[in-house]
């Protein structure tokens, strides 16, 4: 330790054991037990005790006190654990009898703050720590702790329970560890008397009438399966599985998701070790409701190796409720092998028809899981697209009304689940999956019907219509193109005939949530398919492109946002609204320009501006046609009306949108990365020259300069990578003797010092080409970038300055002694 620290010691625990003084707050206790640990994992518990008995009389002053703050006992409980982990000092400290006053019945145990959450839990750390070494072992079951952890499985506060069965493992782990070496299955007689005592307790647990009692030996067991890879835990399976199945003959099954973690847990260890795991697996899923067993089937099908029969039930399981849905609103009997597996199970029946809530969570569930299952490789093949798909449409028509089933459970069906909001986005979710695979031509055409439907309809909510329009998206992108690959095929341009004029509906709607999610739908399609013929064809003769820039105006700023977004990306295709003159034919790129120049600079929300940054650096990047007529121009307008934003978000995307410039002007466009450890290589003098005028025709340098000291970091180093990287490719150009000797040179120097120090008024002026080679040069940039990088409390973070600041916070120590970091 530290002299320092050690001179600072004793002062910090008399402190800590006063209880009239301010209690120090949870993080410095934190950082004091962090800074603890790593000091004994560097070196000697029992040394750093002796040389600091201030720690030992802190430990024995806390047991006398009778009103000291339950965070400093509990502070001192995981102390000493940190002190005994080493077992010469735990021997130390027992012969004081300090361990067992502050971890046995006579200690916090027996008193009155063992009421507080924060003494239960601060003991059971302290213990966790300390059991690291057979010594510790004995004095647990000396001193009755284990009684003790078994009661607090079942404590009100879910931290300290879930702590409990934690240590748990740790001590059966650490008792089984030298029994089990060079044995492959130890007897339960060969068990030392520790984990007897635990695993008796689990077994009283199993076979217990009370359902929390159950769940908590199965939570042990699911933690001890999937942290203890000791061949003992073989031997574990073997004597409670037994147990463990038994849960399957009542009914109810008790603590079912408790079960099925446990069962999983152990499946991901090394199923082939455990005897019977496959056939225990396979009741459990006969046994449980099909809700229950839904998340069993799913984690059995992610499972690398699984007997194919096992597979097959899992996949069957999760197939019934979509199997009976389709049964149910069938015209007419379905072709034999619908769903093979899966057809009509009374139970699942039952439970669709029992109440609302059950059947919107079993379908809701069986949806997800196989949403889940869907893009897995071993996922079951063959995969029952088909079927599948005309569940999901079957379930859409069924929760809008649409549906006329014929059948008495079909009717039920539809009454419970007509506009249920939350089974129509589980199925809007399941079809957009599904459009990853493939199916026949009617399907498909009855999807979009369905798609289209929910995006028509006025009771579609504004959550179930953005799950229709990302669906939509899905099966869009997936559909084929025509044989020459140019243009979509006949049923997809029917089909966006259709869906524009749905589209222009709903960015007119009153909801700006609908609004929303058809701008960024509508961005994504043009993203996609802005050079597609029929796409181009069908879009410009819709309203769409002049509803998308009147809603640049909207009142909403996150349709603000989205509208520039979906704007930029019309325009990069060419195609906006249509200009007014044909005289003027660049009248409505201009204006649009204008009017996004005019968002970024008055706009009283961030999002829309970030969002025009983000045009801007998209246009300059892939060249767009208004942008490079006047490139210089553009730059120049964009980063003065970024350099002056308050946003920092906005400031770093005029900092990217500079270096594509940079880069365009370099002739090296998108080659180079500025946070790339390699230096790029460096330009010509002739072309460097030419860049350097224009960057500072545009006022690059003021804008990156005076990035360079921003507030905000993740600005300071964009800018910082920005000049490295073009100090880099003016490596040989010039006489850094000369321009440094300049007196513009020496002003502006003086002006960045007046900068860096908070004073940010003035401003730099013309800089001509020599002076910025040579600041780039002068100024240390790569002293910044590393002082940048470091965390922000870098200056000081030492043991040292937390003792001190505990101290003075006190006022033990002078006001300057002090580094309130």
């Amino acid at each position: 330790m530290d002299p320092e620290c050690s001179r600072l010691l004793p002062a910090l625990c008399a402190v800590l054991a006063d209880p009239g003084q301010p209690v120090a707050d949870d993080t410095c206790l934190e950082k004091l037990l962090d800074w603890f640990t790593a000091v004994t994992e560097a070196g000697s518990s029992l040394l750093l005790l002796q040389e600091n008995p201030c720690l030992v009389e802190l430990l024995f002053h806390v047991l006398k006190s009778q009103d000291l703050s339950s965070r400093i006992l509990s502070f001192s409980l995981r102390l000493a654990g940190i002190f005994a982990a080493q077992e010469n000092c735990f021997q130390y400290l027992q012969q004081g009898e300090l361990l067992p006053m502050l971890f046995g019945e006579v200690g916090p145990l027996g008193g009155a703050a063992w009421t507080a959450p924060a003494v239960r839990s601060g003991w059971i750390q302290g213990l966790r720590t300390l059991a690291q070494h057979p010594s510790a072992l004995r004095f647990l079951a000396a001193c009755g702790a284990v009684d003790t952890i078994f009661s607090l499985q079942g404590d009100p506060s879910l931290f300290v329970a879930s702590a409990a069965g934690q240590l748990l493992v740790h001590i059966l782990d650490l008792a089984m560890r030298g029994p089990a070496e060079g044995h492959r299955s130890p007897q339960a007689c060969d068990w030392p008397a520790c984990a007897q005592k635990i695993v008796g307790h689990i077994e009283d647990s199993l076979c217990s009438t009370a359902v929390p009692q159950v769940t908590q030996a199965l939570s042990v067991l699911t933690t001890a399966f999937g942290h203890c890879h000791g061949l003992w835990t073989q031997g574990l399976w073997v004597r409670l599985s037994p147990l463990v199945a038994r849960l399957l003959e009542k009914d109810p099954v008790p603590a079912s998701h408790s079960l099925v973690d446990l069962l999983l847990s152990v499946a991901r260890c090394a199923p082939s070790s455990y005897r019977g795991l496959w056939e225990t697996l396979a009741q459990t899923l006969s046994h449980l409701s099909p809700t229950q067993a839904g998340p069993l089937a799913l984690g059995i099908l992610k499972l690398q190796d699984c007997p194919q029969a096992l597979r097959t039930q899992a996949f069957g399981i999760l197939l019934q409720p979509l199997a009976c849905v389709l049964e149910a609103a069938a015209q007419a009997p379905g072709p034999p092998g619908l769903l093979e597996g899966a057809a009509g199970n009374s139970m699942t029946v039952d439970t669709l028809l029992s109440s609302k809530s059950a059947c919107v969570g079993l379908l809701c569930c069986a949806l997800a899981h196989l949403g889940l299952l869907q893009p897995l490789p071993q996922r079951p093949s063959p995969w029952p697209q088909a079927p599948l798909l005309g569940a999901a449409v079957t379930i859409l028509r069924l929760c809008s009304g649409s549906a006329a089933p014929t059948s008495d459970v079909g009717s039920r069906l539809c009454a419970i689940l007509v506009g249920c909001g939350r089974v129509q986005r589980a199925a809007l979710d399941f079809l957009g999956a599904l459009s990853q695979g493939t199916g026949p031509q009617e399907l498909v055409t009855q999807v979009f019907s369905v798609l289209l439907e929910y995006l028509v309809s006025p009771e579609s909510s504004s959550m179930v219509l953005k799950k229709a329009f990302q669906a939509t998206l899905r099966w869009l992108l997936s559909s084929p193109k025509t044989p020459d690959c140019c243009d979509l095929d006949p049923h997809t341009q029917l089909f966006l005939r259709e869906l524009l004029p749905v589209l222009q509906k709903r960015l007119c709607s009153p909801c700006w949530e609908v609004r929303d999610s058809g701008l960024e739908f509508l961005t994504q399609m043009t993203r996609h398919w802005g050079g597609q013929a029929g796409f181009r064809q069908a879009l410009l003769a819709s309203e769409v492109p002049e509803l998308t820039k009147q809603l640049l105006r909207d009142p909403e700023s996150y349709v603000r946002a989205s509208a520039v977004t979906a704007t930029g990306q019309l325009s990069s295709w060419g195609l906006c609204a249509t200009p007014a003159s044909p005289e003027c034919p660049g009248a409505q790129q201009e204006s649009l320009l204008v009017e996004l120049l005019h968002i970024l600079s008055t706009d009283s929300e961030g999002f829309p501006r970030r969002a025009v940054m983000q045009v801007f650096t998209e246009w300059l990047r892939d060249g767009h046609a208004d942008v490079a007529e006047d490139a210089e121009r553009f730059v120049a307008g964009a980063l003065q009306a970024a350099s002056r934003d308050l946003d920092w978000e906005v400031r770093a995307q005029g900092l990217e949108l500079a270096l594509v410039f940079l880069e365009q002007l370099l002739g090296q466009r998108g080659s180079h990365c500025p946070y790339a450890v390699a230096l790029p290589e460096t330009a010509p003098p002739g072309v460097l020259a030419q860049a350097l005028q224009v960057l500072c025709r545009v006022q690059l340098f003021e804008f990156a300069f005076r990035a360079l000291f921003d507030c905000d970091r993740p600005v300071a180093q964009k800018s910082c990578d920005l000049l490295l990287f073009l100090r880099a490719k003016a490596a040989p150009c010039g006489s850094p003797q000369e321009a440094g000797d300049s007196p513009n040179v020496a002003s502006v120097e003086a002006t960045l010092q007046r900068w860096q120090a908070g004073e940010q008024g003035q401003p730099l002026g013309y800089l001509e080409p020599g002076a910025v080679v040579a600041l780039l040069r002068s100024v240390d940039l790569e002293g910044l970038r590393d002082t940048l990088a470091e965390s922000s409390d870098h200056v000081e973070k030492s043991p040292q300055s937390l003792l001190q600041d505990m101290l003075a916070a006190v006022g033990v120590l002078g006001e300057n002694e002090a580094d309130c970091y």
